[in-house]
């Protein structure tokens, strides 16, 4: 791992600790339309196709950038590949990432229904294809893979079965999966997917991007209200020209294109989820030797991001616990998103057993400065 000495290691959901030379690549200045960029802008858009299913992917879906978080990416998608008349959404619920996107139907006026599981259920599949029979008016949809509040992992190839069984369009918040869990469009059909650069492709944030169907593009035209988030005429122009309609994230694209390199250099998907995985088994296990409780079964976790109960103990306040590690070299999650009073360490990034051992290391210190002897909820 190649961490700054002087930095600390960032366990959160991103941004996350990034690779020294994906850092460098920064460093040099380009012209948005200068044609290195643009070579390095088409390159990456390339990459990011091949790792949604491989090269012949291409043959169907296109990578559209956009400026922005993750979020810009999937507003973007919902807003351009749902129209406004006689469209209509099922959001998959079971966190504040689903919750996000009804809240962006609402606001863009894309008619939407929510289906909601609790924070630490999955999403019920039968439940999903009985509503789809009952209501044919849904057109699209949109579900989490991996829903970052708890750290929980829907089925997502049972929900694309179900959804593509029942007609309809599927649209996939692939935010914290995409780079280290296998995800294939050509296997587990889906209008779109949205994810971001500073996750688990360990860039550096800035960017968005949608994996979308091309032929379903081509018919958006018109779809969107907004001029900077109109995913339809991004790709339009992009096509034409090679070129960003608004001054492009140059330095982003750069770091990106490098993160991608060293993420085929490792191994690809494969061998990066099973780094996340053993970091993942690291985290948990030395966590319940000292007493902590996960939220999730084993079955259900998925390897980016871990949340535990905060323990009952008086003495435990998490701001203070948020302190002594981050005096320690490590940044946590500074805040729960769950109903359930907890918090959450990441297992993502240019992290590996080295710094999982030394985090758990760094929390029992933290509890004996603290004097907190009872970890449980």
């Amino acid at each position: 791992m190649t961490g700054d000495n002087d930095a600390p290691w960032l366990l959160t959901p991103g941004p996350l600790t990034t690779a020294r030379e994906t850092r460098e690549a920064m460093l040099r200045d380009r012209g948005s339309r200068d044609e290195a960029f643009l070579e390095i802008n088409a390159r990456v858009c390339t990459r990011l196709v091949a790792l949604a299913g491989g090269e012949e992917a291409s043959d169907d879906y296109v990578c559209v950038p956009v400026q922005g978080s993750g979020t810009f990416a999937v507003e973007a998608a919902l807003g351009t590949l749902v129209p406004a008349a006689g469209g209509k959404v099922l959001v998959l619920v079971n966190g504040a990432y689903g919750a996000r996107m009804a809240k962006i139907c609402t606001l863009l006026g894309r008619d939407m229904e929510v289906l909601e599981n609790a924070e630490h259920e999955p999403t019920d599949v039968a439940v999903l294809a009985a509503r789809l029979e009952a209501d044919p008016a849904i057109t699209h949809v949109a579900a989490v893979h991996c829903e970052t509040t708890s750290g929980i992992l829907n089925p997502l190839e049972d929900i694309a079965r179900a959804v593509a069984k029942g007609g309809r369009r599927l649209l996939i918040d692939a935010m914290s999966s995409f780079g280290a869990l296998p995800l294939d469009v050509k296997a587990m059909p889906c209008e779109a997917l949205m994810a971001s650069s500073n996750k688990c492709l360990e860039g550096v944030p800035g960017l968005g991007f949608v994996i979308a169907r091309e032929k379903s593009l081509a018919e958006a035209a018109g779809n969107a209200s907004s001029l900077c988030l109109d995913l339809q005429d991004q790709w339009r122009a992009m096509a034409e020209t090679g070129q960003w309609r608004f001054t492009p994230p140059v330095h982003v694209i750069a770091a990106l294109d490098t993160a991608i390199a060293a993420h085929a250099a490792e191994g690809g998907v494969a061998a990066r989820g099973a780094r996340y995985a053993e970091n993942c088994r690291i985290l948990v296990e030395g966590m319940r030797g000292l007493g902590f409780e996960t939220l999730l079964p084993d079955v259900l976790q998925a390897p980016i991001i871990v949340t535990f109960h905060t323990p009952a103990d008086p003495n435990f306040q998490f701001a203070t616990f948020y302190d002594h590690l981050r005096a320690r070299g490590y940044v946590i999650y500074p805040g729960k998103l769950t109903q359930t009073d907890s918090f959450r360490i990441g297992c993502i990034g240019q992290v590996g057993s080295e710094q999982m051992h030394g985090l758990i290391a760094a929390v029992t210190s933290s509890l004996e400065d603290m004097d907190v002897t009872r970890c449980g909820p």
